[in-house]
């Protein structure tokens, strides 16, 4: 592609739609380490990896084909913040690199509509580019080390599986993310079942939403247990998921028991690098980030 550090951004569905905080975190911070990001014009939902494909795959796969042909016209690779949408990315583009016919089937169904695709488009998630650009390096970046920052950092499903489609190492435990906090000055501490689904993929939020929030409770449960002072990750539905799910379980027990803060990656590292937290919209979360806040920067 043209330029190196120049990415055409996917926001997704979730994230300018129910969390403009965490967008706003990425804009911030991105820049400041050397990735610029230019408006994807015309993108759709990606869509869902594990509900639109498991119905109608064809439709899965062109409408996923499009959004990268519009990458792939702009001249600069995708980049998004999302799991899901960055493992339909993945998955499509694998899709009809090894199948060529595939390819001609997503051609034909453009064909007439001013849209030209050959695959040749790459796709990234933003926490690959961080990590990089490496965890020592961000930490001449850092000018207000977050000591004492206890994070329980939740990588999530489709950030890491299938391994044969992503560019981690086929391990069952990672620790780049971990390492990657760890350069903010943060602690990411040991948890049970820390590497367990969220609960919220694959059309499980959607259809059985007791199974859902009981999955995000136990990671929770074992966050707090292990004492962290907030729950990390680097998807828009994951968070959705993490924080909503407090909120469905406080209204169940009748009391606020659950308050775990969540944070975006972007928002630790911004608060490490001296950013505003106004500007990393953490004054905007549906979890209070105020215990949090008060701990890295002093009770008001």
């Amino acid at each position: 592609m043209t330029d190196a550090q120049t990415y055409s951004f996917f926001l997704g569905c979730v994230m300018p739609n129910r969390f403009p905080n965490i967008e706003a975190s990425i804009r911030r911070v991105l820049p400041e380490i050397g990735i610029n990001l230019r408006e994807l014009e015309g993108a759709s939902c990606c869509p869902a990896p594990g509900v639109v494909r498991s119905f109608d795959e064809p439709t899965w796969l062109a409408l996923a084909s499009r959004n990268l042909a519009l990458a792939e016209m702009s001249g600069y690779d995708l980049v998004t913040g999302c799991n899901g949408c960055y493992g339909t990315f993945k998955e499509a583009l694998t899709e009809v690199r090894e199948n060529p016919e595939r390819l001609k089937e997503v051609q034909g169904v453009f064909k007439g509509l001013g849209i030209r695709y050959k695959g040749t488009v790459e796709v990234r998630h933003l926490i690959e580019l961080i990590n990089e650009i490496g965890a020592d390096a961000l930490r001449k970046r850092v000018t207000k080390p977050l000591k004492g920052i206890k994070v329980a950092v939740h990588y999530g499903c489709h950030l890491l599986k299938p391994s044969a489609n992503r560019p981690w190492a086929q391990t069952q435990r990672h620790d780049f993310l971990d390492k990657l906090v760890e350069a903010t000055g943060a602690e990411s501490v040991k948890y049970k079942d820390k590497f367990l689904c969220c609960g919220a993929g694959g059309g499980v939020r959607s259809s059985q939403i007791a199974v859902s929030v009981d999955i995000a409770k136990e990671k929770i449960d074992n966050a707090v247990e292990a004492g962290a002072d907030c729950i990390l990750n680097v998807c828009s539905f994951c968070h959705l998921q993490f924080e909503v799910s407090q909120m469905q379980l406080n209204k169940e027990l009748g009391e606020q028991r659950y308050k775990l803060p969540v944070i975006y990656y972007t928002q630790l590292l911004g608060m490490a690098m001296g950013i505003d937290p106004v500007e990393l919209g953490l004054h905007k979360h549906v979890i209070n980030t105020q215990p949090l806040l008060d701990l890295i920067y002093g009770e008001s």
